[in-house]
C-alpha cells in the first residue's frame, strides 16, 4: 500500500464508529469466503433452485401514446445503439463496439481483468480505467430502449439486438467477476432496468424464451438475476455508507424479488428491502423535503429510486403490499422542494456533487430529469395527465392505481430551514422572476458526508429564467486531484474563503474530516422581503479562530440585494470573497464593482470595505479558478470575481441591482 492509500485509509477510519469496523471486516471476510462462489459455482446454485411461482408479468401490450416527433426520436437511437453507439451520462455518446465490450472503459480504451470481484482495485485507472464510464454502461439504460423500439413496432430486429447484447453480457460477466460486480448498486441499477425490459417484451411469453436457444438463455438470465439479488443482501451499504447506494440497493433487490420470485430466499429479500425502503425514505430526506447527502444530483438519482420500487408496489401483482403513506409523503415533499428551487426557465442550482446518473432513461432525450420527476409527481399524486414521454412509458410498463398520499401537500415553498435552503426573490413562476438560493444547512450525510461541498452561506441566483450567479458544479470524480479539490471546495462556491483554506477539512474524494456547521441567527420573514443572518463555525480549528457572519437581504420593491459578510478574529487574516457568473453573461468590472448582462437583464454590483481588491479571473488552471460544469466530464470556463482583503473586524458589503431589459 502506498503513502496516498494509507493516509486515504487511516483518514476513512478516523470517520467510522466501532460498530461500523465491525460490519467492514465482516463484510471483508464475506467478500474472501465469495470467492469460492464465483463464475460457475454460483450460476450453477442459481439454475438448480427449483423456481417457486411464476415470473410478475403485469399483461404490458403495446407502447403509450407518443408523438411522432418521439417515436422517430426514439427509434434513432435504438439505431444507433445497435451500432454500438451509446448515451453515456448526460449527453456523451461513446462507441461501445459490436458485439459491446462490457468491461472496457469506453472513455480510456482500457479493460479491465475478469477477475474475481474481491481481487480489483477498482480505482486504479491503468487497471480498470474510469470505473465510473464501466458502470454506467453496464446500467443497461439503452437495452430498454431496444425493448421500446420492439413494443413500438415489433420489428424482430430489435429484440434480435437485445438477444445479442443479453447474451453478450451473461457471457462476459459471469456472476462475481469482473468490475461489473464490485458494487451492490450498480446491480440493483441493473436489476431495475432488466425489471423494465421483462415487461415491456412480455416476461417469460416473450419470443425472447422460445425454442432451446431461448430457454438456454432465460435460465442464464435467471442465474444472474438470482447472483444479483444474493450479492446485495449480502453486501448492503450499512453505517458511513448508508446514503443514496443503500436506497438503491433497496429499490434493485425489491425489484428483482418481485419480478423474479423464484428461490426461497425471494420473499425475506423483498420484505428486507420493502421494510427497509419505508425507513430510509424517511431518514434520507429533511422533514421539509430535502435531500440529506445535501447535492441536488443525488436528490434526483434517490427519488427516482423510490418512485420505480413504490410504483412496482402499486402494480398489486403477487398480491404485492403497497408502499405506506409516510413513503410516498416523503416523495412528496422531495418533489416539492424540487420545484421550488427550479427557476422558471427549469434550472435547478448544481448543489454538491452529480455525476448526471440516472435509475431508467425511457424519453429520447433523457436530458431534464427534474422536469420528468415533477411531471410524474403530477401525474401520480395529482391525477393529472402524463404529458411527458418518459412518465407515460414508465406508467405504462408498470401499470397500477394511485398511491395514498396527502391531496393537500403545497406545490412550493419558500423556507426549508430543516433541509438547510431559503429562497429569496420575486414573481416566482413568471417571466420577470428573480430567484436566488441560500444555503445555510450541514456539509452532507453520516460520518463522510461524501457527495456534500464546503460551500457554507454560499448563494446562486437566477433572473428571468437564466442563471447568474451559479454553483459551478461537480466537473468529475476520477480526474487529478487538484480538480477535485477545486469543484468541491470553497473558492469555487459564491461564499467567503479564510487563509486560503477550504471551510471543511477534506480527508479524501468522497470524505470531509472536519465539517463546517451554518447555523441560522435570524431567519427571514418572506422572499420577497428577505433578512437573513448567519454564521458557521468552519474556521474556528484555525490557530486564531475565527467566525464568519453573512446578512443577505432582499427588498423586492428595488430588486436589490445586499450580501453583507463580517469576519472576525484576533489577528488579521486574508479574506477572500467569490461571485461566480453563468458562462455566457457579459461581464466587465467597474471602478468599485461591475456589471452583468443577461438576455434580459443587467445587474450593476458595488463592493465597500476597507482596501478591497477585485479580480476578475477566467479559466485559471494552477490554481484552478472561473470554471463550470454543466455536465460530468465536462467544464467551460466561466468569470469569477475574487473580492479579496487581509482584515479582522472591517466587513465586505456587495449590493446588487437588477434591471429588466428588452430581450433582443
Amino acid at each position: 500500500m502506498n503513502g496516498t492509500n494509507m493516509v486515504w485509509l487511516v483518514n476513512r477510519l478516523r470517520c467510522m464508529s466501532v460498530a461500523e469496523m465491525g460490519y467492514r471486516v465482516q463484510q471483508a471476510t464475506a467478500i474472501r469466503l465469495g470467492r469460492s462462489m464465483a463464475g460457475r459455482t454460483q450460476l450453477a446454485l442459481a439454475r438448480s433452485a427449483p423456481p417457486a411461482m411464476p415470473t410478475l408479468n403485469l399483461g404490458v401490450r403495446g407502447a403509450p401514446e407518443l408523438d411522432p416527433g418521439e417515436v422517430e426520436a426514439l427509434l434513432l437511437d435504438a439505431e444507433r445503439i445497435c451500432a454500438g453507439h451509446v448515451v453515456l451520462f448526460a449527453d456523451g455518446r461513446f462507441d461501445v463496439g459490436v458485439p459491446t465490450a462490457w468491461n472496457r472503459d469506453p472513455d480510456t480504451g482500457v479493460t479491465a481483468p475478469a477477475v474475481y470481484r474481491g481481487d480489483l482495485a477498482i480505482n486504479d485507472r491503468e487497471l480498470v480505467g474510469d470505473i465510473k464510464h464501466v458502470w454506467e454502461l453496464n446500467r443497461h439504460l439503452h437495452l430498454v430502449r431496444l425493448a421500446q423500439a420492439w413494443t413500438l413496432t415489433r420489428d424482430t430486429r430489435w429484440m434480435d439486438a437485445l438477444e445479442q447484447n443479453l447474451r453478450s453480457w451473461l457471457e462476459q460477466c459471469p456472476p462475481l467477476t469482473g468490475p461489473n460486480w464490485t458494487s451492490s448498486r450498480e446491480l440493483g441499477i441493473r436489476l431495475i432496468n432488466w425489471s423494465l425490459i421483462w415487461q415491456l417484451i412480455g416476461g417469460d411469453r416473450s419470443a425472447l424464451f422460445e425454442g432451446d436457444a431461448g430457454q438456454r438463455l432465460r435460465a442464464d438470465w435467471l442465474g444472474s438475476i438470482h447472483a444479483h439479488c444474493r450479492t446485495i443482501a449480502r453486501h448492503l451499504s450499512r453505517h458511513s455508507s448508508a446514503n443514496n447506494h443503500l436506497i438503491g440497493e433497496l429499490a434493485g433487490l425489491y425489484m428483482g424479488a418481485v419480478t423474479w420470485p423464484c428461490w426461497k430466499e425471494s420473499r425475506d429479500w423483498q420484505t428486507l428491502a420493502q421494510n427497509e425502503l419505508e425507513v430510509e425514505a424517511q431518514a434520507q430526506f429533511s422533514r421539509d423535503g430535502v435531500n440529506r447527502e445535501q447535492a441536488f444530483g443525488y436528490h434526483l438519482f434517490v427519488c427516482e429510486f423510490l418512485f420505480v420500487a413504490g410504483l412496482l408496489a402499486q402494480t398489486g401483482g403477487h398480491s404485492l403490499r403497497p408502499f405506506s403513506r409516510a413513503y410516498w409523503g416523503s416523495l412528496q415533499r422531495a418533489l416539492r422542494f424540487l420545484r421550488s428551487v427550479r427557476d422558471v426557465g427549469g434550472n435547478v442550482p448544481a448543489v454538491g456533487d452529480a455525476d448526471d446518473g440516472c435509475v431508467f432513461r425511457l424519453d429520447a432525450s433523457g436530458m431534464d430529469r427534474a422536469a420528468q420527476l415533477l411531471a410524474l409527481g403530477d401525474t401520480v399524486f395529482g391525477g393529472h395527465a402524463d404529458s411527458h414521454p418518459g412518465v407515460r412509458w414508465l406508467l405504462h410498463t408498470l401499470p397500477g392505481g394511485r398511491p395514498d398520499c396527502d391531496p393537500h401537500e403545497v406545490d412550493t415553498g419558500w423556507a426549508f430551514p430543516d433541509g438547510g435552503y431559503l429562497l429569496f426573490g420575486n414573481r416566482f413562476g413568471e417571466a420577470d422572476e428573480i430567484k436566488g438560493l441560500l444555503d445555510c444547512g450541514p456539509l452532507g450525510y453520516l460520518g463522510v458526508a461524501a457527495h456534500g461541498h464546503a460551500d457554507a452561506l454560499a448563494l446562486a441566483l437566477s433572473i428571468a429564467g437564466e442563471p447568474c450567479l451559479v454553483d459551478p458544479g461537480t466537473y468529475s470524480y476520477g480526474q487529478d486531484d487538484k480538480w477535485r479539490d477545486y469543484f468541491r471546495g470553497t473558492s469555487s462556491h459564491n461564499t467567503v474563503r479564510i487563509d486560503g483554506v477550504d471551510q471543511s477539512v477534506s480527508g479524501g474524494r468522497f470524505m470531509w474530516l472536519r465539517k463546517a456547521a451554518a447555523s441560522i441567527e435570524r431567519m427571514p420573514a418572506s422572499p420577497h422581503e428577505f433578512d437573513f443572518r448567519g454564521s458557521h463555525d468552519g474556521y474556528a480549528r484555525l490557530p486564531d479562530p475565527v467566525r464568519h457572519v453573512r446578512s443577505v437581504r432582499f427588498e423586492s420593491v428595488s430588486n436589490t440585494l445586499t450580501v453583507r459578510d463580517e469576519v472576525s478574529g484576533k489577528k488579521p487574516h486574508k479574506v477572500e470573497l467569490f461571485w461566480h457568473f453563468a458562462p455566457g453573461l457579459d461581464v466587465r468590472l467597474t471602478s468599485n464593482g461591475l456589471a452583468v448582462r443577461g438576455r434580459r437583464f443587467v445587474l450593476q454590483m458595488q463592493a465597500s470595505g476597507e482596501d478591497l481588491h477585485l479580480e476578475l479571473v477566467r479559466g485559471a488552471e494552477n490554481p484552478p479558478l472561473g470554471w463550470y460544469s454543466a455536465t460530468y466530464q465536462s467544464k467551460v470556463p466561466c468569470d469569477v470575481l475574487r473580492i479579496s482583503t487581509v482584515s479582522s473586524a472591517v466587513p465586505v458589503e456587495c449590493k446588487f441591482s437588477i434591471t429588466f431589459i428588452d430581450e433582443k
